[in-house]
C-alpha cells in the first residue's frame, strides 16, 4: 500500500454521531444488565437498538457525541467489556426511530452451538492489508452478508452466498466444498461481527488459514482512500441512512417499508414503486390485500406528519 493512505478524504458531517459496536466475552449477567443500560440510553436521549446475550454485546446506537461517550464509558466500565471497540460515524438526521435493548441467545444468531469466537477465530486483517489479501490468487474472498446487503455493494472478485439470513450460512459452507480448492478463506462483513462467528465456525469445520476484515466494510470504508479502494458500490447499514459510502458517507439508496430492502433512484422510478407500499423487489411476492394495509399504514404516516408528529412506521 502506498503513502496515499495519508491522503485527507472527505469527512462525513452530520448532527448526530452514530457508534457501531460489538463484543464477545461471558457475560452470565446480562438479564440484569438490561435495565440500568435502557434506562441510561434513555436517559441520554440515544436510539437504536443493542442486543446482550451470555457471549456478549452487539448494536447500533446514534445520539449527541456526549450522550454517545456517556454510553460508551458505561459500558467499558463493565470489567466484561473494558476492551470493547467501536466504530463512529455520522448521521444528518437520527437514524433510528426508538431505543431498544433487548435480551437474546445469540448477539448475531447463527444458530451454531458451541461457537465461541473467544475460543477459536480466524485472523484478523487491517484495512490496509485487505487489498493485497484479497488480491492474492490463492484467496478465496466471501462476503458473509446477506442477499440484499451485497445487492448494493460488494469487493471486486468476492463469492457471495446469497442467503437470507445469518443461519443459512453453515450449510452454505458445508453445501460448497471448493472452498477447500484454495488454501486462504478472506471473510468480510459490515462492522465484523458476523465475520467473528463465520471464522470460528470456518476454522471448526477443518479450514486452517482463515481471515477476516477488522472493523469490517465501515473501517475499511473509513481508512481506504477511494482511489485505492477494492470495494465497488454501498454499503448497507440497519438504519434510517440506508447505505454508506467512501468515508462513511450518506448513500443515496431508500428504502422500500414493504419490504424493508433498499432501493435505488432508478428503481423509484419503477411501475411498482409505491412509496410504503411495493417495490420492484416485493411487487410479485405480497397481495393486493397486503398493499391496500399498506396504502392505510402510508396513510396514516402522512397524516402524523402532516400534524407535526412522528409516526412509528415512517
Amino acid at each position: 500500500m502506498t503513502d496515499s493512505l495519508t491522503t485527507p478524504r472527505p469527512e462525513a458531517v452530520g448532527a448526530f454521531c452514530v457508534a457501531a459496536l460489538y463484543h464477545f466475552a461471558k457475560f452470565p449477567r446480562f438479564e440484569t444488565f438490561r435495565e440500568p443500560l435502557e434506562t441510561l440510553c434513555k436517559n441520554e436521549g440515544i436510539k437504536g437498538t443493542l442486543l446482550i446475550a451470555h457471549e456478549g454485546i452487539n448494536g447500533t446506537i446514534a445520539g449527541t457525541d456526549a450522550a454517545i461517550a456517556k454510553v460508551l464509558a458505561f459500558l467499558r466500565s463493565q470489567p466484561e467489556f473494558a476492551k470493547l471497540e467501536h466504530k463512529e460515524s455520522r448521521a444528518s438526521k437520527m437514524p433510528f426511530l426508538r431505543t431498544k435493548v433487548r435480551l437474546k441467545k445469540e448477539i448475531v444468531t447463527m444458530g451454531v452451538e458451541d461457537i465461541d469466537p473467544n475460543e477459536i477465530v480466524g485472523t484478523y486483517v487491517d484495512p490496509k492489508d485487505w487489498n493485497a489479501l484479497i488480491s492474492d490468487p490463492e484467496t478465496i474472498v466471501i462476503d458473509t452478508r446477506n442477499d440484499y446487503e451485497t445487492a448494493i455493494g460488494i469487493f471486486r472478485g468476492a463469492v457471495d452466498p446469497n442467503t437470507k439470513t445469518f443461519r443459512e450460512f453453515p450449510d452454505w459452507v458445508k453445501n460448497n466444498p471448493g472452498l477447500h480448492n484454495k488454501p486462504k478463506i478472506a471473510m468480510y462483513c459490515t462492522g465484523g461481527i458476523r465475520c467473528e462467528k463465520a471464522t470460528a465456525f470456518m476454522k471448526q469445520q477443518g479450514f486452517e488459514e482463515v481471515y477476516h476484515l477488522k472493523g469490517g466494510i465501515l473501517k475499511y470504508l473509513e481508512d481506504v482512500p477511494e482511489q485505492e479502494s477494492l470495494w465497488d458500490g454501498a454499503c448497507f447499514v440497519f438504519d434510517e441512512r440506508v447505505s454508506v459510502t467512501h468515508g462513511l458517507q450518506e448513500g443515496n439508496h431508500k428504502l422500500c417499508h414493504a419490504c424493508r430492502n433498499p432501493i435505488t433512484a432508478e428503481e423509484l422510478t419503477h411501475p411498482h414503486y409505491e412509496e410504503g407500499v411495493s417495490c420492484s423487489h416485493c411487487y410479485e411476492t405480497r397481495t393486493e390485500a397486503d398493499r391496500d394495509r399498506y396504502r392505510q399504514r402510508q396513510l396514516q404516516i402522512a397524516l402524523a406528519k402532516k400534524r407535526g408528529d412522528k409516526h412509528i412506521g415512517g
